[in-house]
């Protein structure tokens, strides 16, 4: 169950930087409630994680989750760069998130 908690972690991190992006853009109250329910939501759920997960593994994941998850949704919401090697090192981040479960 911890493992499930972490992803959502992960996700809605992802759903906190996208709104950072949107409220820049937007400047309205639901863009800030998002962010903060994004975020909060987040916190809790890697909170969870960590009462079972070694602290450095759960945070390991949760950034990696976060950071990569926040580069695809540039890419595929703000036409970020979709260079191959974006792409490359976006696997590397995602591959070490997955190497840290195989061997925790």
């Amino acid at each position: 169950m911890a493992w499930i908690a972490l992803i959502f972690a992960g996700l809605f991190e992802m759903v906190g930087v996208v709104m950072i992006n949107k409220l820049h853009k937007d400047r309205n109250w639901t863009s800030l409630a998002l962010l903060i329910l994004g975020f909060g939501a987040s916190f809790l759920f890697l909170s969870y994680a960590m009462e079972t997960l070694p602290m450095g593994t759960a945070y390991a994941i949760w950034t990696g989750i976060g950071a990569s998850g926040g580069a695809i949704l540039g890419m595929l919401l703000y036409g970020e760069s979709k260079d191959w090697k974006r792409l490359v090192f976006i696997v590397m981040v995602l591959g070490a998130a997955i190497g840290l479960k195989l061997v925790s």
